[in-house]
């Protein structure tokens, strides 16, 4: 029988709307992920369902309101808007997924078999490796797959942190949108605990304290924190940035443990004070503007910039739908296709 080809797009998901209700719905299927807080469950429900579910959806709530558009939540316009474009680049189905909430990988799989794909190119959009993000994707379409399509064969693509295609994209897009006149580009990505860091290393190779700066440990293809060091580097070579004028951070902290650093909110608050008056920011952990850009950096974080004594304070948008951008999804996805043949 002949197989047919498909490509499916998965992000993270959101909310289905700004309601509370809708809100916690989705913060409980989040934060119940295994893969995002690695608690045994017990304790992981105690602290979700517990504490959290009972306190932050109104909070969150309130900061979807700040960023919802007329169409929905951001970032699934956005990934939508990317499924568009690529689909006109390519002679494949495309669809997308969310890990949590709708439209599910599993909707997204079922769309493409009900078009007569047997064999599905994933992609996580994620450009580095995180046990809370590429992993639990793939996890959790192995879950589906293996109960509901059995024969479905799925090839992912993989993070792309430190491919020359990406980091081209990024630093255009970057350099088309950074001010004339800035005392620093501060690279800001999602944080992690330091424990997944090192759950995520087979290699048992990583060392926090030493081995993200190195050029080469085994622990680097599984390394977030060394990925998102990785990327700035190549951007900032890119763009002909001295080093000295660049900063990286870690964002979205969540409950009392060790978070990769330095933190993002903290930097923002100490810059004045160092003389950067003058910021551009980034997110590269993200390649569709959503809450943790919108709200928590170029609301949050400015204002916290500001009210430390700070002048101007730039956002610089993630790829989004950016034509060079889906140009690079088309060929990453492309390559995982070849792969079929090779099988």
């Amino acid at each position: 029988m002949p197989t047919r080809k498909g490509i499916l797009l998965v992000n993270l998901g959101s909310p289905k709307s700004t309601d509370v209700q809708d809100v916690k719905e989705y913060l409980d299927e989040f934060l119940m992920d295994e893969r995002v807080i690695d608690y045994r469950w017990f304790f992981r429900s105690l602290l979700v369902q517990g504490i959290i579910l009972r306190t932050r959806p109104p909070k969150s709530a309130e900061a979807y309101k700040t960023v919802w558009t007329p169409e929905g939540s951001p970032l699934i316009v956005i990934t939508k808007q990317i499924q568009t474009k690529l689909q006109k680049l390519v002679d494949v189905p495309v669809e997308i997924g969310m890990r949590y909430a709708e439209p599910s990988i599993e909707n997204g799989i079922r769309s493409l078999t009900e078009q007569g794909v047997t064999d599905i190119v994933l992609f996580p959009l994620y450009p580095q490796y995180a046990m809370s993000t590429t992993e639990t994707v793939v996890e959790k379409a192995e879950e589906v797959r293996k109960k509901f399509f059995p024969g479905v064969r799925i090839n992912y693509v993989q993070p792309f942190y430190n491919r020359d295609i990406y980091i081209d994209c990024l630093a255009e897009s970057i350099r088309e949108k950074l001010p004339e006149n800035y005392d620093a580009l501060q690279f800001s990505y999602h944080g992690v605990p330091e424990r997944h860091i090192y759950k995520t290393d087979p290699t048992k190779t990583c060392n926090l304290n030493d081995c993200c700066s190195r050029d080469t440990n085994p622990s680097h293809q599984f390394c977030y924190r060394h990925q998102c060091f990785k990327t700035t580097e190549s951007v900032i070579e890119r763009l002909n940035i001295p080093k000295e004028k660049t900063i990286v951070t870690f964002q979205s902290r969540l409950g009392n443990d060790k978070w990769i650093e330095p933190y993002t909110d903290e930097t923002l608050k100490n810059l004045p004070k160092k003389g950067i008056k003058n910021l551009a920011i980034v997110c590269p952990a993200f390649v569709s503007d959503c809450l943790e850009t919108l709200e928590e950096i170029s609301v949050e974080g400015k204002e916290e910039f500001m009210h430390a004594g700070g002048e101007n304070f730039h956002y610089i948008p993630c790829l989004n739908d950016e034509d060079r951008w889906i140009e690079v999804v088309k060929t990453l996805c492309e390559e995982r296709l070849e792969d079929f043949f090779l099988v």
